[in-house]
């Protein structure tokens, strides 16, 4: 039995409980979750304990790493990730994360990768809200591949952002163009999407990333597209709910420890 801990006590924390409360994650035993709220992870924890198997509720990371967990799905933010990265690696601990956008920090990245070789752990990707992550990475190894991103969003969801503006309630709206590492930087949370496809890709500083609002949209719309001399492929993805991102999280736990792996 592999011991698994939770990073973040939010929807989708509630999203990765439910599910291995409901079996669909029986090589796991989830011994710990993590908020800095204590009320919040000590609802998390009692609601997994209700069913007869501890959990326990921590408020520091010292705490949730001394569990030993084998593995911790990260569900919290860039930033959260770039400081439990490290010391979570270096305790042996491997990482199912969302928050693919602290990669956009080159320097951090190699040095992650340096640390999970060292420590012969993983920081495993899930796919959020996106997908196709093998046919971007087969294209890309290719060679002569370029690619780009486009998030849809609606105006409702960007009405208290300093982008909003009041035409974004009558008219479509291009509120960013650039790269993924630019993307992420100016918005920290809402992109890391965008991180991942670069990584699966071209690369961060290469990705061109274009995010647009629309007005009576609801949920979120990520397309990326890549093409090289003999591929031509597009992975477009709607969401009506963030939902999606923590069962990509709960399908990496299943194919990390699966015979049969997609």
């Amino acid at each position: 039995m592999n011991k698994l801990v939770i990073f973040g006590s939010g929807y989708l924390a509630d999203i990765v409980a439910d599910a291995y409360l409901q079996g669909l994650l029986p090589a796991y035993e989830l011994v710990g979750v993590f908020s800095r709220t204590a009320a919040k992870a000590q609802r998390l924890a009692d609601k997994v304990a209700q069913s007869g198997r501890p959990c326990q509720a921590c408020t520091t990371l010292d705490d949730l790493l001394a569990l030993k967990p084998a593995y911790m799905v990260e569900l919290a933010s860039p930033a959260a990730m770039k400081e439990l990265t490290l010391p979570t690696l270096k305790n042996g601990t491997s990482i199912v994360t969302l928050s693919i956008g602290a990669f956009a920090d080159t320097p951090f990245y190699e040095q992650v990768k340096a640390t999970a070789a060292a420590s012969n752990t993983r920081v495993y990707i899930a796919s959020g809200a996106t997908g196709g992550f093998d046919v971007l990475r087969t294209a890309t190894l290719m060679g002569q591949a370029s690619a780009g991103f486009l998030n849809v969003k609606g105006v409702r969801a960007l009405r208290r952002s300093p982008f909003y503006s009041p035409e974004m309630e009558t008219e479509n709206k291009t509120i960013f163009s650039g790269t993924a590492r630019q993307a992420i930087n100016t918005f920290p949370t809402g992109l890391n999407v965008a991180v991942a496809a670069s990584l699966a890709t071209v690369g961060p500083e290469n990705l061109q990333v274009t995010m647009t609002s629309t007005p009576e949209f609801t949920g979120d719309r990520q397309r990326v597209e890549i093409t090289n001399q003999e591929v031509h492929a597009v992975v477009d993805v709607f969401s009506a709910t963030p939902a999606i991102a923590a069962w990509s999280a709960v399908s990496t736990l299943q194919n990390i420890v699966s015979p049969i792996v997609f």
